[in-house]
């Protein structure tokens, strides 16, 4: 259940993004935005949220997700449009969508994951120190008492 909810709040904001970006800015129909989101939203989730994310830390896992969205994106939109040179649109729509997973990793890595699968960048680190009642190695009357038999 929680990952069906985790890639309901991915697809919803990726077709957000997507639409914005290509369906306003750059004029793709509806049906081409969804098409590229369903898409994208399969092959991230499976191969960056979980694969990658438990595996290293929030950067390594967003920089994998701008390019396979870079590398998704690019080849369904030079097949879609008659764009001359598609690589622009889809550097800006790969970017945002980047954006947006930095903090959908958080999300991910706290919400769905269980604990003991949380990725060591959330699961932070505790330190512990040893202490004893001991300053020195000896006492103050066993050094007396060494200084004195010298």
């Amino acid at each position: 259940m929680r990952h069906l909810r985790t890639i309901m709040v991915k697809f919803v904001s990726t077709l957000a993004l997507l639409y914005i970006v290509l369906g306003l800015a750059f004029g793709m129909s509806l049906t081409s935005v969804v098409l590229i989101a369903v898409t994208l939203n399969v092959v991230e989730y499976i191969i960056g949220d979980l694969i990658i994310l438990p595996r290293t830390n929030n950067y390594i896992a967003t920089l994998a997700d701008f390019s396979i969205s870079l590398i998704i994106i690019w080849s369904l939109v030079s097949g879609m449009t008659t764009v001359g040179n598609p690589i622009y649109i889809t550097f800006i729509a790969a970017t945002v969508i980047a954006m947006f997973e930095y903090l959908y990793h958080r999300y991910v890595a706290r919400n769905t994951f269980p604990r003991r699968f949380r990725p060591r960048w959330l699961q932070g680190v505790q330190y512990q120190t040893e202490t004893a009642e001991e300053i020195y190695p000896f006492t103050p009357q066993e050094e007396n008492k060494d200084k004195e038999n010298s």
